[in-house]
């Protein structure tokens, strides 16, 4: 199981994309990159996305991605950075470099809205 985090057109509701492909990897990826500004995320990390707010990740649904910038950069500076070479093993760490993408992607569309699930 994943959460399948995206950031949206307000208006249109449309997927954003990205001017050139990114090679963010997370649950699942797209081989040779993607356009679209979304990432996978595994729900091994939900105990420390908490750190985000009592919603987990989805405390950052419906924010856009200025908005949510202090929000996801606030858990990792909580967070350890003890990654694993599994992706899956459910560490500080791990959790963190997931979130680091996803400020990746905001800062690239701080205009966009983060929808998910």
């Amino acid at each position: 199981m994943s959460y399948d985090l995206s950031l949206h057109d307000p208006v249109s509701g449309d997927v954003l994309h990205a001017e050139s492909p990114h090679q963010l990897a997370g649950g699942t990826y797209a081989v040779g990159g993607t356009t679209k500004m979304w990432l996978n995320v595994t729900y091994n990390y939900a105990e420390h996305f908490r750190r985000i707010g009592d919603k987990g990740i989805r405390t950052i649904y419906g924010m856009s991605g200025d908005e949510s910038l202090p929000v996801l950069q606030k858990a990792v500076d909580e967070l350890g950075d003890d990654v694993d070479d599994d992706y899956w093993k459910p560490t500080e760490g791990n959790a963190r470099r997931a979130l680091l993408h996803l400020i990746a992607l905001a800062m690239c569309r701080p205009d966009g809205i983060w929808q998910g699930d």
